[in-house]
């Protein structure tokens, strides 16, 4: 027995706004990640300062380098997103791929928390504070987040809303 799935929406007259597609939004995550890797790694660089002395760690100072390095990267991504998609509309990956954030009925700038609601799958890093096993099951959480989140969007032919956009009532539009 075969599943059959309905065709896919007509394309929407050109020049008007339209459902981000996948591979757009994965590209503009992947431009917001290399933006946002210079300050993790000056982040990462005065944590390395601050904490870890000389050749040999402590497990305390390995601890602590762990707290302030994934406590001020998540603040600082989910600070980027919110900012910039509440603000503007869309964040430097999203502007160079011609995407806008709007609420759900496409009317409007988001809100600040709307915005953190649809990024909060970054807290997962927040497991990066446990050393090693932390970073593990941490890195193994966001991949099933991302995995979940192109997922979703593929499977709404419609309106190409992840679980993300659903939760925080927004969507991702092509501009351009």
């Amino acid at each position: 027995m075969t599943e059959s799935y309905p065709p896919p929406p007509p394309p929407p007259a050109p020049g008007l706004p339209r459902p981000a597609e996948l591979l757009d939004r994965f590209l503009a995550r992947l431009i917001d990640g290399l933006i946002l890797a210079v300050p993790f790694f000056v982040i990462s660089t005065i944590g390395n300062v601050l904490f870890l002395h000389g050749f040999r760690y402590s497990t305390g100072e390995w601890f602590l380098y762990w707290i302030f390095v994934s406590a001020v990267n998540v603040g600082l991504t989910i600070g980027y997103f919110a900012y910039l998609e509440s603000s503007q509309g869309a964040t430097i990956g999203k502007k160079a791929l011609k995407l806008q954030v709007t609420r759900a009925d496409g009317d409007g700038l988001i809100t600040a928390e709307q915005s953190v609601k649809r990024n909060c799958f970054y807290l997962i890093q927040l497991a990066f504070i446990v050393p090693f096993v932390g970073t593990f099951l941490g890195g193994l959480a966001q991949l099933a987040a991302v995995i979940m989140i192109a997922v979703t969007i593929s499977n709404d032919t419609v309106g190409r809303r992840g679980w993300h956009d659903q939760l925080a009532d927004t969507r991702v539009l092509k501009v351009g």
